[in-house]
């Protein structure tokens, strides 16, 4: 299936709509990247497909291209199941499985802090198994997944579903996730058995999604948690500022730190081809395309954000950012007294 053309939008009227329509055509001739193929059945999806949707925190959606097509959440779930363990345990257990700190490493290297023996952070792989098993040792292996499910479709409006052979691929060559898993147990960072955690994280990441979905689920987290469209409290809001703050600085890989300076919105991607992206209290971006670059970003994906960061000023540092108007209201009443 190739990517859809503009016409998705076909009379763009609202400056959003015309800017992505702009960027959708900037971006879409980008043909270099290759498809994850370490994973058998990611290397079967169509090359061309490209979607670009923005949610906003007031519930209005506008998309262009491939917006709705499916594809597997893959690493973007990290963010998500490490905000439910936030939730449930607090930040004193997360920690104690799993660092905040930016690795320098490969999303999938089997390597730990030397000061803390445990993964530098939730965003890689590492990392997000020893998440999957803190939320199984809370949770059960039983209702681990379905409570991963629910709050997924939650967060995106709609009841989402698990690719049962991208899940299966997974499994069955997942062996150096397995050894990561055997080397957090020999830590201390993952309690027995270690195939029920990885069968979690193995199906965590083989959730289906779009593109508007990952803006919607942007939105929510924008949105302090809350969903715009349904208005439910789908995350708790201290957990949402704390995912928030790793997905700004260890989100993208190995690309991070470039990420960061270059477009400065807290993101998550993942080798499906998705990048998740919150603009707090504004809005959320899902892109999806899967041609992926030397650190597992998607090309168009992270070509896309760039132009909207830049277009719509959405840098967390850039000078249209007025910044907090609650930290504002302290100000507007001082006058000069000297």
């Amino acid at each position: 299936m190739k990517a859809t053309s503009v016409d998705a939008v076909p009379n763009p009227t609202s400056q959003v709509d015309q800017m992505l329509a702009y960027v959708y055509e900037q971006t879409r001739p980008i043909t270099h990247g290759v498809l994850a193929d370490y994973i058998p059945e990611l290397s079967k999806v169509p090359a061309d497909s490209f979607g670009i949707a923005v949610a906003t925190t007031k519930g209005k959606l506008h998309k262009v291209g491939d917006a709705d097509v499916e594809f597997t959440i893959q690493s973007t779930s990290k963010a998500l199941t490490y905000c439910m363990a936030l939730e449930l345990v607090g930040r004193k257990e997360v920690l104690s499985r799993a660092g905040v700190e930016p690795s320098g490493d490969p999303f999938n290297a089997i390597e730990f802090s030397p000061e803390t023996r445990r993964p530098f952070n939730p965003m890689v792989n590492a990392g997000a198994i020893a998440i999957s098993g803190l939320l199984r040792d809370i949770l059960g292996e039983q209702k681990a997944f379905d409570l991963v499910l629910d709050r997924f479709s939650r967060a995106a409006g709609r009841q989402l579903s698990l690719n049962e052979s991208v899940y299966r691929s997974e499994a069955a060559t997942g062996h150096r996730n397995r050894a990561i898993g055997h080397l957090l147990l020999s830590v201390g960072a993952m309690t027995e058995p270690v195939e029920p955690v990885l069968d979690l994280y193995f199906k965590q990441c083989s959730v289906m999604v779009t593109a508007t979905d990952l803006a919607r689920i942007g939105a929510t987290i924008a949105n302090l948690g809350v969903n715009p469209v349904t208005n439910e409290q789908v995350f708790d809001i201290d957990a949402v500022r704390d995912t928030q703050s790793v997905m700004f600085t260890c989100g993208m890989y190995d690309y991070s730190g470039g990420w960061a300076y270059e477009v400065g919105i807290p993101a998550k991607s993942g080798v499906g081809g998705g990048i998740l992206g919150v603009v707090n209290r504004q809005i959320g971006i899902g892109t999806y395309s899967p041609r992926l670059d030397s650190n597992g970003n998607s090309v168009r994906g992270v070509a896309s954000y760039r132009m909207m960061s830049d277009s719509l000023g959405l840098h967390s540092f850039d000078l249209t950012n007025t910044g907090s108007g609650f930290v504002s209201s302290f100000f507007t009443s001082d006058t000069a007294e000297n």
